[in-house]
């Protein structure tokens, strides 16, 4: 009797995490997300701007952020479609699209990039 294998129930993106990355890089750590537990996205996303603008005097002329923020959401999507699924099409299917265009997606947004560790120049 020859035994078949069966396919891998998850694909490349199955270690993505969010958490892991910005913990391995020193940008978060368990009291902080406690914290950030705590707020709402409103609120995570108000401080961003705040603290953002703090270091260019408070203003953020010629930045066109109110047409930029479906842009920045939908990037931020699809890093954490990535980090909470295991295999793309999962990942597709969660956000109700088909996978070529969530293909496209990823490719427009560079988003795998976020969590592949960049080689630095030696």
């Amino acid at each position: 009797m020859v035994w078949k294998s069966k396919k891998k129930p998850y694909g490349t993106n199955r270690d993505y995490s969010i958490t892991r990355k910005l913990r391995e890089e020193n940008k978060s750590n368990e009291k902080f997300e406690i914290m950030i537990a705590a707020m709402s996205l409103e609120e995570i996303i108000a401080l961003k701007l705040d603290l953002a603008t703090k270091s260019i005097g408070g203003k953020m002329y010629s930045f066109p952020l109110w047409y930029s923020i479906p842009e920045i959401c939908r990037a931020a999507v699809l890093k954490y479609i990535l980090s909470a699924s295991r295999t793309k099409v999962e990942a597709a299917r969660f956000l109700g699209v088909n996978q070529e265009y969530f293909y496209r997606l990823l490719k427009k947004y560079d988003s795998e990039s976020f969590f592949k560790e960049k080689e630095l120049d030696k």
